[in-house]
């Protein structure tokens, strides 16, 4: 004979038994989560609108300042699920809720949510499907598009924004971007400016859109940031790719501030003019230069290397000759932080990020979505790195 306990004396071990599995387990466990959310919302609702009223209902009162009219049903989706059919208390004056804003159907950490996923690089198709298997709401693509344009506001006042005078490295460089025209695709060039501060943390302080990386366009970009408060009180060094732009416009803009070229991009035109039998003794000859302690040094393994090449490729020992003085301005820099500032290439990881952000796209539809989706990955990447400075920078120099 089986014996049956009393409700009183039954276990967990026992309940956990009537469990069938563990997806009913959650789904009746999100059931009551949002059944209470709906409880709690809709007594909310009913106390904001008497107190905007000044009367119970059914009461007569000289203070009143309105009448009931009764309810209205809404669906609104949140980030525990959609809540069905939630009773919205009407009056017959119109009046702004603060609980639940007029035609609001979305919490406002689900069009977060979007926005997310839209800047992490998922498709607004793709977004609209996910949300619909996590939520149990249909959101369509264009919705997505429509939510994701409220990154216009963010956008402003990022570009607005004074910046605060603190920079004692500046890295500059450029991304080339497709974007679709009224005909057809035709390239933006987005300029940015990498900073790293005083005390060693780094952050990607603005960018621009431009037709080109000409001198008047660089020009127009390094002439906001002084306005907006980047005077270059502590600049030691801007590190640059050699754009003939954009060195033009740093003469105008930041004169007396030194100037490094990219070790990386000088190699790299380097390697165009030498055949490739020669190509990794060559290379490794010319990357002893910026490996030396000091710059003497370096200028006396360069001297060595020029006699080395320079009979075979003179093209390429030239290429290094002409810009040697600003391609070893580091060396006026700390020894901890040279290895940050010889090259560009911590701008340059930011631009994989961009790409790797795209690549589901063959190109922007416009210049706003430029835009939105470069200020969500430089938003991202900054953020992330707010508590991660620079070591080497970190030291007192």
């Amino acid at each position: 004979m089986v014996m049956v306990k009393d409700l009183t004396q039954l276990t967990l071990k026992d309940l956990w038994k009537e469990v069938k599995s563990e997806e009913d387990w959650w789904g009746d466990i999100n059931e009551r989560v949002l059944g209470m959310v709906k409880l709690i919302l809709e007594s909310s609702l009913e106390a904001e609108l008497l107190e905007e009223l000044q009367v119970s209902r059914y009461k007569r009162s000289r203070a009143r300042r309105g009448y009931r009219n009764g309810f209205y049903p809404r669906d609104l989706c949140t980030t525990f699920g959609v809540i069905k059919s939630l009773r919205i208390p009407r009056a017959r004056e119109r009046y702004d809720s603060r609980i639940l804003p007029h035609y609001q159907r979305r919490q406002e950490g689900i069009n977060r949510m979007v926005r997310s996923m839209f800047l992490a690089g998922v498709s607004t198709r793709r977004v609209g499907e996910v949300l619909t298997k996590i939520r149990g709401e249909n959101i369509s693509a264009q919705t997505v598009s429509r939510i994701t344009l409220s990154l216009d506001a963010e956008v402003n006042r990022f570009h607005r924004r004074q910046l605060a005078d603190i920079y004692q490295y500046l890295l500059l460089d450029g991304i080339c971007l497709k974007v679709k025209g009224a005909n057809t695709v035709h390239k933006r060039y987005v300029l940015c400016a990498y900073g790293v501060t005083i005390d060693g943390r780094k952050e990607i302080i603005s960018f621009r859109q431009a037709s080109s990386e000409s001198k008047a366009q660089w020009e127009a970009f390094l002439g906001d940031l002084y306005q907006r408060g980047l005077e270059g009180k502590y600049l030691r060094l801007i590190v640059t790719d050699g754009c003939s732009g954009l060195h033009g416009a740093l003469e105008m803009v930041y004169p007396y501030v030194s100037r490094q070229r990219c070790w990386v991009h000088k190699l790299r035109n380097v390697t165009n003019k030498i055949r490739r039998r020669d190509m990794e003794e060559c290379l490794a000859g010319a990357r002893l230069i910026y490996l030396a302690k000091h710059k003497r040094e370096a200028a006396k393994r360069f001297q060595e290397w020029k006699a080395r090449w320079g009979i075979l490729y003179p093209r390429a020992v030239n290429c290094i000759e002409k810009d040697l003085d600003e391609l070893l301005n580091f060396f006026d820099t700390p020894s901890e932080h040279r290895i940050k500032v010889r090259t560009t290439n911590a701008i340059e990881r930011s631009f994989r990020e961009v790409r790797r952000r795209i690549r589901p796209m063959s190109c922007f539809t416009n210049s706003r979505s430029v835009d939105r989706i470069v200020y969500g990955v430089i938003n991202h990447l900054n953020e992330s790195w707010k508590e991660k400075p620079f070591i080497q920078f970190t030291q007192n120099n």
